[in-house]
């Protein structure tokens, strides 16, 4: 099948830069949101300007929507780009418009996301057969930096990609990698959602500069400044126990610094120290990121509840013990006053309460 026709959902920093590219490159895009207030300027403008490498363009997708059955109506692939706290809700509304030929992209998966997905579309109804895939983070590092406006910083490069089930990975992909010749296959979903680099990175870095954020309204660059040394050290604490997770699920071993440096995130000589701290300041394309203005924020409410609950749940599922982790989303759960453990992607959300280790390694491979 040659895709062609592509709804992308969601009109945020991703969708944005995957809706103007995509339609630059010359394929059909539709591009949709539910809230009115964000497809405006859009709207308004007729399409989205992008900026990128120092060239401005300016891109006009076939179809701008507030309505998801016109958006993927036809499409060849479907790509959602919008929080993962968002995916139950896109599920549910899915569940009854999906073909069998259609491709389900989440961009990104973040942790546990396809299992998620797959299941809301089956306790939805869903009849079509699931074709659903998941990438480690965007294709794009993006931000919006004006109504309709959108810079691009840097394509990741080397961005792995796997189905659910994992058994669909190769022919998936292989559709995938005509769209995005950066996309490289993973051996399943569990090895793109423990990969959530920014699950690794964001919390410790929100968590460690509360005080500074809520006294600057986030007037510092998160990256370059906010990732002390002492903060680095909870990252790379936060990432062994990640690790220990993916080397019980026989996955293979990235590090943090390994990761950041195969996204083009960051310099050749700081993945050679294996540095956190070296990492993050040697990282051009996030060199000039604002940190966010408040803790109320994705980096947080994303990130611990659709990041580290879902690790730390497959950590016991896996038998690892996660200290610092745990540390993080009590933390973070006290600061914003949310229950992160509860209602963020526990695994029944993902359809695995009660099981085995062993059958959870299963269900990745050949589904529920």
């Amino acid at each position: 099948m040659a895709i062609r026709r592509i709804a992308v959902l969601g009109a945020g920093n991703g969708g944005c830069a995957a809706a103007a590219d995509l339609t630059m490159r010359g394929y059909e895009v539709r591009l949709y949101t539910r809230s009115h207030k964000t497809l405006e300027p859009i709207s308004e403008r007729g399409g989205i300007e992008i900026i990128e490498g120092g060239r401005q363009e300016f891109a006009a997708p076939s179809l701008l929507t507030t309505k998801i059955a016109e958006a993927v109506d036809g499409a060849d692939l479907i790509v959602i780009a919008a929080p993962s706290v968002a995916h139950e809700s896109f599920g549910g509304e899915l569940a009854g418009l999906l073909n069998d030929d259609q491709i389900l992209m989440l961009n990104p998966g973040h942790t546990g996301g396809s299992l998620h997905m797959a299941n809301v579309l089956r306790k939805s109804g869903l009849k079509a057969r699931l074709r659903l895939c998941e990438t480690v983070t965007l294709t794009y590092i993006c931000r919006l930096i004006g109504p309709a406006r959108v810079e691009v910083y840097r394509r990741t490069a080397h961005l792995r990609c796997a189905a659910f089930p994992a058994g669909a990975t190769e022919e998936l992909v292989g559709e995938i990698v005509k769209v995005y010749p950066n996309v490289v296959a993973a051996k399943n979903v569990m090895e793109t959602g423990l990969a959530n680099i920014n699950a690794v990175m964001h919390p410790a870095g929100m968590v460690g500069n509360a005080g500074w954020i809520e006294k600057t309204s986030g007037a510092f660059y998160f990256y370059r400044e906010g990732i002390s040394p002492a903060v680095a050290n909870v990252i790379a604490a936060v990432d062994r126990e990640r690790l220990q997770i993916v080397k019980r699920l026989g996955l293979p071993p990235l590090s943090f610094v390994e990761i950041f440096f195969e996204a083009g995130l960051t310099s050749e000589a700081a993945r050679a120290s294996g540095s956190v701290f070296r990492a993050t300041q040697e990282s051009a394309p996030n060199r000039t990121i604002k940190s966010p203005a408040k803790l109320d924020h994705r980096y947080l409410n994303e990130d611990v509840g659709y990041g580290l609950v879902p690790m730390a749940e497959i950590g016991k599922l896996c038998g690892v013990q996660t200290p610092v982790v745990d540390a993080l989303i009590t933390l973070a759960s006290e600061m914003n006053g949310v229950p992160y453990r509860e209602q963020g992607l526990t695994l029944a959300k993902m359809g695995l309460s009660g099981i085995k280790f062993e059958e959870f390694m299963e269900i990745v491979q050949a589904g529920f």
